[in-house]
């Protein structure tokens, strides 16, 4: 199955622990990585927290999904209202691809590759040690890039917590047992 751009509307797994997902977004590839990098942007689909402009740079993420969407949605029972991540940057190539640490995970590589006036921006996360991990970040970057693009294009996102749900029973029949 893909969308209507022919990508899989889902994540993959393109390793065993390893999630690979693509959206291709309104560009140019500069928009793009602003809403990458910079701190006021990001919180608007993902977490907000100053970031670096060098390969190791530390960096704090701080999620608040409560208030990325009006309504938020129902939050899961067990997910604080505020979550923070530290991490530093690996690599960066800017507006082109940025790799940076990510929990106990093996890290998370944002690539942009322009297409027309939109820019292709596939993420890839290493390491995902243990499907409940898989369930809970697969359907969570699916939400948040869906919020990205709602902004990007001047749409209103699905409730961040009510997509989040949906996804993860999409996630947890796709997903290997």
């Amino acid at each position: 199955m893909t969308d209507r751009n022919g990508l899989p509307p889902y994540g993959t797994l393109t390793e065993p622990a390893t999630l690979t997902i693509e959206r291709l977004l309104p560009g140019p590839a500069e928009r793009i990585w602003a809403y990458i990098t910079d701190s006021e942007l990001r919180r608007q689909w993902l977490a907000a927290g100053p970031m670096g402009h060098e390969a190791g740079s530390p960096f704090e993420l701080t999620w608040r999904n409560d208030e990325l969407t009006e309504p938020a949605g129902e939050r899961p029972p067990g997910f604080p209202a505020v979550h923070s991540m530290q991490g530093e940057i690996t690599e960066i190539e800017p507006p082109h691809r940025l790799v940076i640490t990510w929990g106990s995970t093996g890290g998370v590589t944002f690539e942009l590759t322009p297409q027309g006036e939109d820019v292709l921006l596939t993420i890839v996360h290493r390491r995902l040690g243990d499907r409940s991990l898989m369930l809970n970040i697969a359907p969570g970057w699916h939400m948040h890039l869906d919020i990205l693009a709602a902004r990007l294009r001047g749409e209103q996102p699905e409730p961040f917590w009510d997509g989040w749900a949906r996804l993860r029973l999409d996630y947890d029949r796709r997903l290997p047992a």
